[in-house]
C-alpha cells in the first residue's frame, strides 16, 4: 500500500464510511464534500443507491449572497439548505459522513447549522 497523502486520504475516507454505514441502523447518510473553493452536502439513501436531497455553494439561491464559497460562513449556508431540503424530501434522522475530513472548522459548521435546521444526528 503506497503512503501517498492521496492514498492515506482515500483509506481513512473508506475506514470513516464503513463504520458509518455499520452504525446507520437503515438512517440515509448526510455526505460532506470540501474543496478548496467550495463545500457541498448530500443526503444519500444507500438502501436504494440514490441521492434524496443535495446542496453546495453553488446554488443559485446562495451564491450571490456569500462572500467566499469556502468559509465557515458559507458551510453554515449550506447547512441550513441541506436541513430545509431533507425536511421537505420527509427526511428528519440522519447519519453524518465526515469522510476523511477532521469535525472542525467549515465541516462542523455545516453539521452544526443543520441541526439547528432540524436534522437530527
Amino acid at each position: 500500500m503506497s503512503n501517498q497523502p492521496e492514498a492515506l486520504f482515500r483509506r481513512r475516507r473508506q475506514r470513516v464510511r464503513y463504520r458509518v454505514r455499520q452504525a446507520a441502523n437503515g438512517r440515509m447518510r448526510l455526505s460532506v464534500f470540501r474543496s478548496s473553493r467550495h463545500i457541498y452536502a448530500q443526503i444519500i439513501d444507500d438502501a436504494a443507491g440514490c441521492t434524496v436531497a443535495a446542496a453546495s455553494t453553488l446554488d443559485g439561491g446562495l451564491k450571490p449572497d456569500l462572500k467566499s464559497g469556502a468559509d465557515v460562513a458559507a458551510a453554515s449556508a449550506v447547512g441550513k439548505l441541506i436541513a430545509e431540503r431533507a425536511k421537505a424530501a420527509g427526511v428528519e434522522r440522519v447519519v453524518f459522513d465526515r469522510g476523511a475530513y477532521l469535525f472542525h472548522g467549515r465541516v462542523k459548521a455545516l453539521a452544526d447549522a443543520a441541526r439547528e435546521g432540524g436534522l437530527q444526528f
